[in-house]
C-alpha cells in the first residue's frame, strides 16, 4: 500500500439551505447552526492533522457538502485562509467547491477566487423546474443560468455540473431536453449520476410505502445510454462511468479516489485514508465541535487489510473508463499482480464479456461497451467472501 503522505485533501462543510428528498450525506439546515464555531473547530482538526501527518505539496483540494457556498463572503475568506495557513497547495493545484445555484452572488465568487479556488461543480441536478421541486431543490433553472453567467464574471472557467436521471416521474424526453440545455452552456464538465433511493431520506420513506413513481429499468437504462450519446457525440471524454470532460478538465480529485490513493478528509463526517488506514469523523456538528477542542474528531478509524485495500483498487479503478492496469497495481501491492490475486475472478467477468484486456502499463482490464451499464456486477466480482 502507498505510505506517502496524501497529495489530495478533502475538507466538508455540512451546511446546506435545505435538505433534498434523495440525501443522505452529513448535511444539516443551515438555520440556528453555529458555524463559525465550526470553522473554529475545521482549524484546530487541521492544525491536529498536519503534526501527526505532515503533508507534502498537496495536488488537488475538494470542499464538498452540504452546500459550502452557504458561508458568507467573510467566513469563506477566513476558512479559505485556514485551508493555505496549514496544507502547501501546489501553485497548479486543482481547488475545486461545490456549489448550488442560487447560493453564489458575486462578493461570494470574488472571495472564493481570492481564496484559491479555481474549480466550481455546481449541484443543477435538472432543468426542469417541476423535477427539481419533486426532489426538494429550492433552485429554478433561472437560478442556474445566473448562477453560471456570475461564476464566468467571477474569473471562473473550469465549471462542472452535476445532473441526475432515474427521478421520480422523470420521462427520457425530459432527461433529453436537460442534457441539450447543459451542453448550451458549453462547460468542460459533466457529471451525470443515476438515483440511488439512499435509507434515512424521504424518498426512501415514499418508497417503502410504495408511494415513489421511479422510472422503469428499461427507461433508465435508455436515459444512462442517451446520456454516453449525447455526450461522445459532443466531444467529451467519457472517463468514469458518471463523468464526462472535454480533454485535460477531468477531476483530478476525485482520479485520487479511484485510483485508491490517499487523501486527507477532515470536517464532520469525512472520509479520509492514508497510511494504510481509514477513518470516519464523528458526523454531527456540535458533538464535532465539542470533540475538536480535545483531539482529533474521529468516529472510528480502522486498519485496511491487504486484500481489503487491493479489492478497493480494482472496484473504484474499475469505475475509470480507462480500467486498471499492473504498473499501477504493483506500485501499492509490490511483487503481485491482478492475475495473480483475482485470475479467477477476472477470467469469469471477461468470460461474460463485461471486462476487456488492455496492453498498456504492464497490461490490464476495463469495462466493454457491454459492461459499462452493469458496472455494478463487475465490482462485485472483487469483493471478498
Amino acid at each position: 500500500m502507498l505510505t506517502h503522505a496524501p497529495r489530495a485533501l478533502y475538507i466538508h462543510i455540512p451546511f446546506c439551505t435545505n435538505k433534498c428528498h434523495y440525501c443522505d450525506f452529513t448535511s444539516y439546515v443551515l438555520k440556528g447552526q453555529p458555524v463559525d464555531a465550526y470553522l473554529d473547530a475545521l482549524e484546530r482538526e487541521m492544525a491536529v492533522t498536519v503534526e501527526l501527518l505532515p503533508p507534502e505539496e498537496i495536488r488537488t483540494v475538494f470542499v464538498g457538502g452540504g452546500t459550502p457556498t452557504v458561508l458568507t463572503p467573510p467566513q469563506m475568506e477566513r476558512f479559505l485562509a485556514s485551508v493555505k495557513r496549514y496544507f502547501p497547495i501546489h501553485p497548479d493545484a486543482e481547488f475545486s467547491m461545490e456549489a448550488n445555484p442560487g447560493t453564489v452572488d458575486i462578493d461570494k465568487l470574488h472571495a472564493m477566487k481570492a481564496g484559491g479556488v479555481n474549480r466550481i461543480s455546481m449541484g443543477v441536478q435538472s432543468f426542469d423546474n417541476g423535477l427539481l421541486e419533486r426532489i426538494g431543490r429550492i433552485h429554478n433553472v433561472d437560478d442556474v443560468y445566473r448562477s453560471i453567467e456570475n461564476a464566468r464574471l467571477a474569473g471562473f472557467n473550469n465549471l462542472s455540473i452535476d445532473l441526475m436521471f432515474g427521478l421520480p416521474g422523470q420521462t427520457v424526453e425530459q432527461l433529453s431536453d436537460s442534457v441539450a440545455r447543459a451542453l448550451k452552456l458549453e462547460l468542460p464538465h459533466y457529471s451525470l449520476y443515476g438515483l440511488k433511493v439512499e435509507e434515512n431520506t424521504l424518498f426512501h420513506a415514499l418508497y417503502e410505502r410504495s408511494e415513489l413513481p421511479l422510472p422503469t429499468e428499461d427507461d433508465e437504462l435508455a436515459m444512462y445510454l442517451h446520456l454516453i450519446d449525447t455526450l461522445k457525440a459532443e466531444g467529451f471524454h467519457h472517463y468514469e462511468i458518471s463523468n464526462f470532460a472535454k480533454p485535460g478538465h477531468e477531476s483530478k480529485h476525485n482520479i485520487t479516489y479511484w485510483r485508491n490513493e490517499p487523501y486527507y478528509g477532515l470536517g464532520a463526517g469525512a472520509h479520509g485514508y492514508a497510511r494504510g488506514e481509514r477513518h470516519v469523523n464523528i458526523k454531527g456538528v456540535q458533538p464535532f465541535i465539542d470533540a475538536s477542542l480535545s483531539r482529533l474528531p474521529r468516529l472510528e478509524t480502522n486498519p485496511v487489510p491487504e486484500r481489503e485495500a487491493m479489492e478497493d483498487f480494482m472496484m473504484v479503478g474499475l469505475r475509470m473508463l480507462e480500467g486498471v492496469n499492473n504498473e499501477d497495481f504493483a506500485r501499492q501491492f509490490p511483487g503481485l499482480t491482478m492475475e495473480s490475486e483475482f485470475g479467477q475472478q477476472l477470467e469469469a467477468v471477461l468470460a461474460q464479456e463485461l471486462l476487456e484486456r488492455t496492453e498498456e502499463r504492464g497490461g490490464g482490464y476495463r469495462l466493454s461497451k457491454k459492461g459499462i451499464p452493469l458496472g455494478n456486477e463487475v465490482f462485485g466480482a472483487f469483493i471478498g467472501e
